[in-house]
């Protein structure tokens, strides 16, 4: 019986071609089919409407800035900050084609980093201070802020630890986790950066609810924050002095003032564009206090659209996350989403002067340099960490499976 002739290929086809690299056009075109195209257009609102509160405060800033020898224009920081979103997009962008494999490994070396950085930032001649706070590594050409990239990473870095339980359920994965909340808690205390130290607490604690801890346990770590809460009143003075001048009157609490006194000058539709007068007299209104800023010049109306493009955004990564099956792509995604709105959160009560004072910037509006980028690679990461083929279907992830009820 005669055998079959070998297969020879016709020409112009190569054997194993379907295994040859993508071209730059199919890459595009498969990170534009993955990619959350909803929550890319809601970023890129809020760094709009950031750029017009930036153009909005920067007289303000700028001419409180300026000195006998050195002028600042008055829209010193638009300019600048329109340079910053513009290499913050091109981060975000090139993040956000990684695959969820290299975006957890850039996180947790960028984490392990950072966390070095966390301890320069403490040493002498290598830490920078501004305005009492050391929160900055000195590296001759610029400054660093590491706490501002560890935010992204630290989600990650949390989120592949406590995905652990999937290989081995006897891993004591909470117990490593607190440990490691705790260091950077310490680290960020000593700085001091109180606002920071609260938002990664916050985060670390959202991410072992969703990892499928039991509610007893929930409670005893609520309880748990509650005491360290008390202790930090009594134990830490920056902690102490905040509160005490928030409750009782001071200069954080005159700052808060201001700011509530700003953001309501504009009424519902606002004064106009470079007609309010009131942010004359906010500090830092380009960066801590831009929401009021925007309050008094595009009003509350204007101040409401931004919260609901915040939320928007959460709510949609977190609808992303609920029928993923794997237990790292929910943990990092929601806490990278939380982070966000937790920090926004944190900013917008300060400025209605229902919180301290906390020197936080409002993510993606406020001017600002390693901030923004920080943040624009961090949205990088979580739009890469939530990309999906449209076209495969998941099993729903279990929030609380069986076994952790035990």
């Amino acid at each position: 019986m005669a055998s079959n002739p070998p297969f020879v290929p016709r020409s112009g086809i190569t054997p194993g071609a379907g295994n040859r690299r993508r071209s730059k056009v199919q890459e595009i075109a498969v990170w534009w089919r993955e990619i959350d195209r909803v929550a890319l257009v809601l970023v890129l609102a809020l760094m709009a409407m950031g750029a017009a509160a930036v153009a909005a405060a920067s007289p303000a800033s700028a001419r409180k800035l300026s000195t006998a020898n050195i002028k600042l224009d008055d829209l010193h920081f638009f300019w600048l900050q329109l340079r910053v979103q513009f290499a913050g997009i091109l981060v975000m962008l090139g993040a956000s084609f990684m695959s969820k494999e290299w975006a957890r490994r850039v996180g947790i070396v960028l984490g392990a980093a950072m966390l070095v950085g966390l301890v320069l930032v403490l040493l002498p001649g290598i830490g920078h201070s501004v305005k009492g706070a050391r929160r900055w590594v000195n590296l001759g050409v610029g400054s660093l802020q590491p706490s501002e990239f560890l935010k992204p990473a630290y989600a990650i870095l949390m989120a592949w630890i406590l995905s652990w339980k999937i290989r081995d359920a006897k891993i004591p994965v909470i117990p490593i986790t607190a440990g490691l909340m705790i260091m950077v808690s310490a680290l960020l205390m000593a700085e001091p950066d109180f606002g920071s130290t609260v938002l990664f607490v916050g985060v670390w604690f959202v991410l072992v609810m969703l990892s499928g801890m039991d509610m007893k346990k929930i409670s005893i770590l609520i309880g748990g924050g509650l005491t360290a809460v008390i202790a930090t009143y009594f134990l830490y003075d920056n902690a102490r002095h905040r509160i005490d001048n928030f409750l009782g009157g001071g200069t954080a609490y005159d700052q808060v003032d201001l700011a509530h006194k700003t953001i309501t000058a504009g009424g519902w539709t606002g004064s106009g564009m470079w007609l309010g007068m009131r942010k004359l007299a906010l500090p830092e209104a380009h960066t801590d206090y831009i929401f009021s800023v925007i309050g008094e010049e595009f009003g509350l109306l204007f101040c409401l659209m931004i919260v609901i493009v915040y939320l928007a955004l959460i709510v949609r990564v977190l609808l992303r996350l609920i029928d993923e099956e794997d237990l790292f792509t929910v943990l990092a995604g929601a806490g990278l989403a939380v982070q966000i709105g937790g920090q926004a959160f944190i900013n917008i009560l300060v400025n209605l002067g229902l919180f301290p004072s906390k020197g936080m910037t409002l993510p993606l509006i406020s001017y600002g340099g390693s901030s923004t980028l920080a943040l624009c690679f961090g949205i990088g990461l979580m739009l890469a960490i939530t990309r999906r083929n449209p076209f495969l279907r998941r099993e729903p992830f279990n929030l609380f499976p069986p076994e952790t009820q035990r």
